[in-house]
């Protein structure tokens, strides 16, 4: 039995874990700007193949049995997919879009990713999309379109390639969410994420093994060495920990920490000016995709 002390402590963690996806964003900002050999590509090779073996690790000392889960040839076919078609792209392009935008941006485009499952859903698996999931879809690209133009019909804000690949990682968080969901129920969460983050950041690896001439500096490491801690392997604990005492929607909720803190902080750290138009544009966005995880009272006493 869960205690409302547990609840109300976890729920805490659960929206500092959110807000520490959203620093981490800031930081790789301040990484970026300290020396064009930094590259998203070298930073998301690093953070998936760094972050992986440490939750692999901690898996194999808590007897997950990360080895034995990869002897079996669906677990590990589903896993790779999992890791090049949901981590990658999710990781890659977020970290695009930083480089070529803001952690704002690359965050808010990001979080639009459950409205690209629910259309898979509804063409896939004849899920019929409820009123206000439509209604919360107009308003979400509403949101996007005012962050993509300032509220001016004939110009964009942002590159026409930030906005692409900014697009392309909601759809790898789309990815990302639906394609370990059987199995999760099977193996533990940490091992599906452990050696998907491996295989995609080696899957890098072969793709592009030039490695490049990165400043050995204090404040390089500083950087990356944070954003994998904090951005990356301390998060992922806490939000797959805070499911055993929270509510899903409840953390899905919390997932808003995210792109406010990422916001928040570009504007107090990167001087970003937000005009009136973009602060309604990332509140549409917010409003419109947590809209997504209410539920009607008749349909949560069904299920109580």
């Amino acid at each position: 039995m869960v205690s409302q002390k547990q609840r109300r402590l976890w729920t805490i963690l659960a929206a500092i874990a959110a807000t520490m996806w959203g620093i981490s964003g800031i930081m790789a900002k301040a990484l970026f700007d300290i020396s064009p050999t930094i590259t998203p590509l070298w930073l998301t090779q690093v953070r998936l193949i760094t972050a992986g073996v440490v939750l692999l690790i901690v898996a194999g000392i808590s007897k997950q049995k990360p080895i034995a889960t990869l002897k079996n040839r669906y677990n590990a076919l589903v896993i790779l997919a999992y890791g090049l078609c949901g981590l990658l792209p999710v990781q890659l392009f977020y970290f695009i879009v930083i480089k070529q935008a803001n952690a704002s941006v690359a965050t808010i485009l990001q979080f639009i990713g459950p409205f690209f499952v629910i259309g898979f859903l509804t063409f896939t698996h004849k899920q019929v999309m409820r009123r206000l999931d439509i209604l919360a879809a107009i308003l979400a690209f509403m949101g996007v379109f005012l962050l993509s133009t300032h509220g001016h019909f004939n110009q964009l804000a942002i590159t026409p390639a930030a906005l692409f690949w900014g697009l392309l990682s909601a759809v790898g968080e789309a990815s990302y969410t639906l394609i370990p969901v059987n199995i999760v129920k099977r193996v533990s969460s940490m091992v599906v994420t452990g050696w998907g983050m491996v295989m995609a950041g080696l899957g890098l690896v072969l793709i592009h093994p030039h490695w490049p001439a990165i400043p050995n500096e204090p404040n390089v490491w500083l950087l990356t060495g944070s954003i994998i801690v904090i951005g990356t392997i301390i998060p992922f604990q806490v939000m797959a920990n805070a499911l055993r005492y929270v509510k899903p929607a409840t953390v899905s909720l919390l997932d808003a920490f995210e792109p406010l803190s990422a916001t928040v902080g570009s504007v107090l750290i990167f001087n970003l000016v937000m005009v009136p138009v973009d602060w309604v544009g990332t509140l549409l966005v917010i409003v419109s995709v947590l809209a997504l995880n209410i539920t009607p009272k008749s349909k949560i006493d069904k299920i109580e």
